[in-house]
């Protein structure tokens, strides 16, 4: 699928077109934030399934961040993705593709 070039473009099509049930996989919170409001499962590169619960909090740190860099006080980037990370993902992948399927 190709959208415009346009800044958000590409979280506005997955946001349109996301159903309950679906899965998407991403590191923008803010999209998150729209697509467990509609309940899509949402899950980050590094394994974290995101809940609704969790956005407040999310959100607010995210603000915090870049509140921080505007100030120009410039915090570290992400930690090297590592072997630990891909084995959550695969795990809490299988997790939420079993209970989509019923099994436990």
């Amino acid at each position: 699928m190709y959208v415009d070039s346009v800044q958000d473009e590409a979280d506005f099509h997955i946001y349109k077109h996301a159903k309950p049930g679906d899965l998407v996989v991403t590191q923008d919170m803010g999209l998150a934030s729209l697509l467990v409001k509609k309940g899509v499962h949402v899950l980050s590169p590094r394994g974290t399934i995101i809940t609704d619960e969790q956005m407040d909090t999310i959100l607010y740190n995210r603000y915090v961040s870049a509140k921080l860099r505007r100030e120009g006080t410039f915090l570290k980037g992400p930690k090297a993705f590592s072997k630990e990370d891909k084995k959550k993902f695969q795990q809490s992948l299988q997790k939420i593709l079993s209970n989509h399927e019923g099994i436990h």
